[in-house]
C-alpha cells in the first residue's frame, strides 16, 4: 500500500481524531505471522454513537447493494460491563463499507420471561437457504451461566425477525468441558450440506476456581452439527475441536469467526494468551475439525492507529475484538472489529480493508 493510499484512507474519516500508522515491520519474515495479517489495511472507526457502547459488528451485503451491519449496543451508563445485562442488537446501513453507517432500528431487545430476558449480544448474520439468519447470544439472569445461542430468521434484512422461544444450543451436563454456557456463535454451511455451528464454552468449576486471575476459566470451542438449519444440533463427539489449555499458562481464545476459502476452513479469533491478549489469531483446517497452530491475524491497535492514552474506565483499550468478515463476490473484502475508545470514549466498530 502506498503512502498516497494511506492518506486517501485517512481522508475518508477526517473526524477520527487520530492518525493511521504504517504497517508494522514485524510482519516481514516472521513465521508466527499469517498471510492474512499482511492483507489488512486500517480504515478507521465506525458506528461512534453518543451515550452508547457499540460491539459485535456483523456485516452483510444486501440485495440493494448497500452494507448492512447488525451490532450490539448498550447504554453508556452501564459502562463496559453492560454487555452482559443490557445489550440489544441493532441494524445500521451504509452505501459502502467506508461510508458512514446510519442506525435503522433495534431488531432484538431483551425479552422478560424468556431465555434472552436480560441481554441480546454476539450477532452473526448470514444468508442461508434464501433466508437471513441472525445467530446471537442471550441470557436470562444477567450473568454468564445462562448464556445461550439462539437463531432469529427473516425473509428480508428489514425483518420482521422470527425469534426462538428456546435456545438453539444448550450447554453440556454438569462437569463437562462446556457445562457453563453456549455463546459466541460461528456458522458455516458444510460442502456436504450439513449446518455446522461452532460455539464457545468453558467448565464452571474451572471458572469459579479462577476468580481473581487475569483470565477466568479456560475458553474452548466446540462444534454442533445439524441436518436442518433450525436444528436439532448435535454436538460433535470429539469436542472441543479447539483447546489451547495444553499450551499451559491458561492460554485460551474467543470470538471465533469461521468461513471456507479455497477448499479450506479459515478461522479468526481474539487471542487470550497464546501470543498475548492484544493481537488476533488466524487458524486454518482441511476438515474444520483438526486445526493448524495459531498465527497472528492482526496486531495491537498501536500498530495501526495513534490515539490518546487509555482512560481509567476502559480496561480493554488498545486491541480489536469480535472479528467479522464482509464478503464481496464470495471473497473476504473487509474485516469488522470492535474496539474501546473513539470520540465518546466508549466503544465502537473498527474497520480494516482486506487487499
Amino acid at each position: 500500500m502506498t503512502r498516497r493510499d494511506f492518506i486517501a484512507s485517512a481522508a475518508l474519516f477526517p473526524w477520527l481524531g487520530y492518525g493511521l500508522s504504517s504497517i508494522p515491520e514485524a510482519e516481514t519474515g516472521d513465521p508466527s505471522v499469517s498471510e492474512f495479517s499482511k492483507r489488512l489495511r486500517p480504515v478507521g472507526r465506525i458506528l461512534e454513537m453518543e451515550n452508547w457502547y457499540v460491539w459485535c459488528n456483523s456485516p452483510i451485503e444486501g440485495p440493494d447493494g448497500k452494507i448492512h451491519v447488525f451490532f450490539s449496543r448498550w447504554n453508556a451508563s452501564k459502562k463496559m460491563s453492560g454487555w452482559i445485562n443490557g445489550s440489544e442488537i441493532a441494524h445500521a446501513v451504509a452505501n459502502s463499507p467506508e461510508d458512514p453507517f446510519q442506525y435503522v432500528e433495534t431488531v432484538l431487545a431483551p425479552r422478560p420471561g424468556y431465555w434472552d430476558a436480560t441481554t441480546c449480544h454476539n450477532p452473526h448474520i448470514q444468508y442461508i437457504d434464501e433466508k437471513y439468519c441472525l445467530f446471537y447470544m442471550g441470557n436470562s439472569n444477567g450473568k454468564t451461566d445462562t448464556k445461550r445461542i439462539g437463531l432469529a430468521i427473516a425473509d428480508s434484512l428489514s425483518g420482521p425477525w422470527k425469534r426462538p422461544d428456546h435456545p438453539l444450543l444448550e450447554p453440556g451436563s454438569a462437569g463437562a468441558w462446556d457445562d457453563h454456557c453456549t455463546t459466541n456463535p460461528a456458522f458455516v454451511r458444510h460442502p456436504n450440506g450439513q449446518y455446522w455451528l461452532y460455539y464457545k464454552s468453558w467448565n464452571t468449576q474451572e471458572y469459579e476456581a479462577a476468580k481473581g486471575q487475569p483470565i477466568r476459566g479456560n475458553r474452548k470451542y466446540g462444534l454442533a452439527i445439524a441436518d436442518k438449519l433450525e436444528g436439532p444440533y448435535r454436538k460433535y463427539e470429539a469436542n472441543p475441536v479447539i483447546d489451547f489449555s495444553g499450551k499451559g499458562n491458561n492460554r485460551q481464545f474467543e470470538d471465533a469467526f469461521v468461513w471456507r476459502e479455497k477448499g479450506r476452513f479459515q478461522l479468526l479469533a481474539r487471542d487470550m494468551g497464546v501470543f498475548n491478549q492484544e493481537v488476533g489469531l488466524f487458524l486454518d483446517s482441511k476438515d474444520g475439525l483438526q486445526w493448524n497452530e495459531p498465527l497472528i491475524a492482526w496486531w495491537e491497535a498501536e500498530h495501526y492507529i495513534q490515539q490518546p492514552p487509555a482512560p481509567a474506565h476502559l480496561k480493554r483499550y488498545g486491541r480489536f475484538e469480535r472479528p467479522q468478515v464482509l464478503f464481496h463476490k464470495g471473497k473476504p473484502a473487509y474485516l469488522f472489529t470492535a474496539s474501546q475508545g473513539g470520540r465518546y470514549m466508549t466503544s465502537t466498530g473498527f474497520l480494516f480493508r482486506i487487499v
